[in-house]
């Protein structure tokens, strides 16, 4: 039947495309999260969406930014949704966190760094220099202006010069309102 040979070279495709780039994305959604099982979470349900789709990724000139695309927006749906929670259900409990193997050294104070800058400025640091993305890939990917994303590079890199200067120099301090 030509209806499921067209769906297993769909299925086959996208098999192909979690084998060539599901490090890759994990990774990229990692720097964001900041939280390993989370962000291969995330992944897994933007393949899981590909999958869904009646003609796999077809249709698609490029998969991967597809797939890019829609795990940042399930990172960010996800944020939205966990702020809500935080506001309004669980405002006098704690929220546990699963504890992981620590990264080393540098990579745990970048980690922190990306952590501790505003939500927009990590974005597209993230997918500039972690996902390698050209600027005007990143404003297509989160729907910006490209003069936009150019403003939050600089203040995001601004931000993390400020933070890894401090974590360098050993004094790390909180800072009010950063």
């Amino acid at each position: 039947m030509p209806g499921r040979d067209t769906r297993a070279a769909a299925e086959q495709a996208i098999g192909d495309l979690y084998q060539a780039c599901y490090r890759r994305l994990v990774a990229q959604v990692y720097a964001f999260t900041t939280d390993l099982t989370e962000a291969q979470d995330v992944v897994q349900e933007a393949f899981a969406r590909a999958l869904a789709r009646p003609g796999g990724l077809g249709d698609v000139d490029n998969p991967e930014a597809w797939l890019r695309t829609v795990a940042v927006n399930v990172v960010r749906r996800r944020w939205r949704r966990r702020k809500l929670l935080d506001t309004i259900l669980l405002r006098d409990r704690p929220v546990t966190r699963t504890v992981e193997a620590p990264p080393g050294p540098e990579r745990a104070d970048l980690r922190d760094a990306l952590a501790a800058i505003p939500v927009n400025y990590r974005e597209v640091i993230v997918l500039h220099y972690f996902a390698d993305l050209p600027v005007e890939e990143v404003a297509t990917v989160l729907d910006i202006p490209v003069g936009t994303v150019k403003s939050r590079l600089a203040r995001g890199r601004a931000a993390l010069a400020e933070r890894l200067g401090d974590y360098r120099s050993g004094e790390v301090t909180a800072r009010a309102g950063s």
